[in-house]
């Protein structure tokens, strides 16, 4: 949004409670997938960053439902997180009218030219228009089973103050929910026991402006494994320790994205659900257990993932867990 406004001309400020957050990708470490690779597509037609962004930092690339007609096919690719963020980072760094400012906004108030705009430090910039990016911060609060305490995702500060500037402008909140799965370390799986998922031989770029030979690198590959009767009786036994199902967490979801206690519990006639395993970059050891988001508490998570076939002696690097927030 703010790379978009300065180079249309506007004198324009980004503030993010941290610089190296600047870009972070939310979850999992991919871009594009269905649908989804159409709106990169469109964002990079109109002169967006994203499908330039994930060119530069991809590390596998698939065009998805190639089985079916031209009209599902979708190109996704997983990307190398800290260079994604560090890419990101140093666009809007070099962005003509773009400032960057290491701050929290803690207050917003209508003036006559516009807004002021009041940060944790006690600074007060006026702006004539206000863009609200806040991501799962705004009063972020992280459940793991019995456990929950308010923070930002992976554990970042959260933003506390802001809700209350917007109630004063009569912005209406409510309040959303979403989840993230655990991370492992790449050298405690079984890969002998999951089926590889290798990128396609040529790699089509998102970006139209990108030279197709630019971006024909070496892929890393994914893997897929599967969920069982085991898997769901961990679940199933211990749900009533799910703060998703006990009661603690009542907000929903911004979109149909379930945990695995969620697909367990309302489609119990399956009797196992796709996991992918994903690695996050090309330097690091955590691996993103995707279809397996969770809010359990650790030690069900524990037996739980270990459950799945090439997990049996993972190492939890990060455990899964929900988080509640303002939007």
């Amino acid at each position: 949004a703010a790379l978009a406004s300065a180079r249309l001309g506007a004198n324009t400020v980004i503030f993010t409670v941290n610089l190296d957050w600047i870009g972070n990708m939310a979850c999992n470490p991919s871009i594009g997938g269905t649908s989804k690779g159409h709106l990169v597509r469109e964002i990079d037609a109109l002169g967006g960053e994203m499908g330039k962004a994930a060119d530069k930092t991809l590390i596998q690339s698939r065009i998805l439902n190639l089985g079916k007609g031209p009209a599902v096919h979708s190109l996704r690719a997983q990307i190398d997180r800290r260079n994604y963020s560090s890419y990101m980072k140093h666009t809007v760094e070099l962005q003509d009218s773009l400032s960057v400012k290491q701050a929290e906004i803690v207050a917003i108030d209508k003036c006559d030219n516009g807004f002021l705009l009041t940060t944790k430090m006690g600074a007060v910039y006026s702006a004539r228009s206000v863009i609200l990016a806040t991501g799962t911060f705004l009063k972020g609060k992280i459940f793991v089973g019995e456990v929950n305490y308010e923070s930002g995702p992976d554990g970042t500060f959260a933003a506390t103050e802001l809700s209350k500037a917007l109630y004063k402008l009569d912005i209406p909140l409510r309040r959303f929910k979403t989840g993230t799965p655990a991370r492992m370390h790449k050298d405690t799986l079984d890969y002998d026991a999951m089926t590889e998922q290798k990128g396609d031989q040529r790699i089509v770029p998102f970006s139209f402006s990108t030279d197709p030979d630019s971006v024909q690198i070496e892929q890393v590959s994914c893997w897929l494994t599967y969920t069982n009767e085991e898997t769901h009786r961990v679940i199933r036994e211990n749900i009533d320790r799910s703060p998703l199902y006990g009661g603690v967490i009542k907000s929903k979801g911004p979109r149909y994205c379930p945990s695995i206690e969620d697909k367990v519990m309302k489609f119990p006639d399956k009797d196992r659900h796709q996991v992918f395993i994903e690695p996050e970059g090309r330097y690091t050891s955590e691996m993103y257990i995707d279809g397996m988001s969770s809010s359990m508490p650790e030690d069900v998570q524990f037996a739980m993932y270990r459950s799945v076939p090439g997990l049996e002696n993972a190492r939890i690097v990060r455990n899964a867990y929900a988080i509640e927030y303002d939007c």
